[in-house]
């Protein structure tokens, strides 16, 4: 994929370098010579990723990064640190300020590539899904959401993948200052514990003596549980080949030995939080996605979701020759509810309705509130006999038993008339079941109401 890179450097000879390297890979490169002239681009052209020297004149890297974090136009904007190759306390320190990820000088082409690469894929991810959400609850901002991953929390569950002892009791002893960790040094292991635990990373050692860690990383990127889990591999400087093809594999981070202890740590934080972030922005949209479908007086399924999925369940119906029946529903003088009472008792009436229809139906029905007081239930797997049946019973547990309303306390009989059809031609449309599920419920009416009506395809 390619994204647009800022490269933040006074040292014009270092920003060429960058700019070469990252334009050979086809990245669209843009620079500044200072930390408020990064600030000015940023906030104007919202670049995908940002090169950030940490020595600067005037405003330095630690400042410019904490700006571009507090800030909602840009927070969201990945920012690599660079730093000198002997200074780890800077890399620790632009961590804490906010950067995502951090590159030492010389800066490693595929360490460059590699970083930048990711980190455009996570900002194009969550911004899709910061849109998404904003666009489906307007009383939610991207600033609000991004604000959680302040809180999303860094500290989890990590495995740990190598079959060489001592080089793994030295790497858990690293984890396990802020990690609980899980040792696996087999394959077999290795699936035990993602079947059994609920891991945030994994951590792979790529030079195992007796096992394919390659192999191992293709085989958890092909199982759904564990296809965007994240994966950090351990290798030797100088194995770029087996680098490039884990990177290819799906492999979201790397660390050259020696392992330096902070460097493994803030790495393994930051793979965690964007783990949560992500998991915490698709439940939002999971939430969001499920109260679009949901008729927010009853609880139920709204017209929009009938229509979205309808079309599917007869045909599945007709494919798999099995019936599909549908029942129409509609509660009789209604309109004579809300003059007598109220519509905020009417709405009572109506919520009552719903709740009788979904402890009268199975698991695998869906009900729908369709309109105001018009209802439909999709029985899958049933004939119009046993549809019958179902809408008798329904008729009856209205009729029978009061709905209880606030205004003066007080019960009142209502009854509903019940329209009904089943799919049976191979050609039957959402459109022509509706209609006839329709035809059947105005048939009921005209004959009196407090009635079950069958229509036949």
């Amino acid at each position: 994929m390619t994204a647009r890179v800022l490269v933040v450097d006074d040292n014009i000879a270092n920003v060429k370098l960058l700019e070469s390297r990252l334009k050979a890979e086809y990245f669209e490169v843009m620079t500044a010579s200072s930390g408020y002239e990064a600030l000015e681009i940023c906030g104007r052209e919202q670049p995908d990723v940002v090169l950030l020297d940490v020595m600067m004149p005037g405003m330095d890297g630690f400042e410019v990064c904490t700006r571009l974090k507090a800030d909602p136009k840009t927070q969201t904007i990945p920012v690599v640190m660079v730093t000198a190759l002997d200074q780890p306390s800077d890399r620790i320190r632009g961590l804490e300020a906010g950067a995502d990820d951090f590159l030492t000088k010389p800066v490693n082409d595929i360490a460059l590539v590699t970083r930048v690469r990711n980190l455009a894929r996570v900002k194009q991810l969550t911004d899709e899904l910061l849109l998404r959400i904003t666009n489906m609850d307007h009383d939610s901002s991207s600033a609000d959401l991004i604000s959680d991953l302040e809180t999303s929390g860094a500290v989890g569950n990590v495995l740990l993948v190598e079959d060489r002892e001592l080089t793994a009791q030295r790497i858990m002893t690293v984890l396990e200052e802020e990690h609980t960790v899980f040792h696996a040094d087999t394959d077999a292991s290795t699936r035990t514990v993602l079947g059994r635990e609920d891991i945030d990373l994994v951590v792979i050692s790529l030079d195992m003596e007796n096992h394919d860690a390659l192999q191992l990383c293709s085989h958890i990127r092909s199982l759904g549980k564990t296809r965007h889990l994240p994966i950090m591999v351990l290798s030797e400087q100088g194995d770029d080949d087996r680098m490039l093809r884990a990177l290819e594999l799906g492999v979201n981070d790397f660390v050259h030995r020696p392992v330096d202890r902070n460097e493994l740590l803030a790495r393994v934080r930051t793979q965690i939080k964007r783990r949560r972030f992500s998991e915490y922005l698709y439940k939002r949209l999971e939430e969001r996605v499920e109260q679009a479908s949901r008729d927010p007086l009853t609880g139920m399924f709204n017209r929009r979701h009938l229509e979205e999925h309808l079309q599917g369940m007869i045909d599945e119906s007709i494919r798999c020759e099995k019936g599909l029946s549908v029942i129409m529903a509609d509660i009789d003088f209604f309109k004579s509810v809300n003059d007598n009472y109220g519509h905020d008792c009417g709405d009572q009436v109506i919520r009552q309705f719903g709740s009788r229809i979904l402890q009268n139906i199975r698991r695998l029905d869906l009900a729908f509130r369709i309109g105001g007081e018009e209802f439909l239930i999709v029985l899958p797997k049933t004939t119009r006999e046993k549809a019958m049946v179902v809408g008798e019973r329904l008729r009856s547990v209205i009729e029978e038993t009061p709905f209880r309303i606030s205004a003066g306390d007080s019960n009142i009989t209502v009854t509903t008339s019940i329209g009904l059809t089943s799919v049976n031609a191979v050609d039957d449309t959402t459109a022509a079941v509706l209609k006839r599920a329709d035809e059947a419920l105005y048939e009921a009416k005209k004959a009196g109401r407090n009635q079950v009506v069958i229509k036949a395809a």
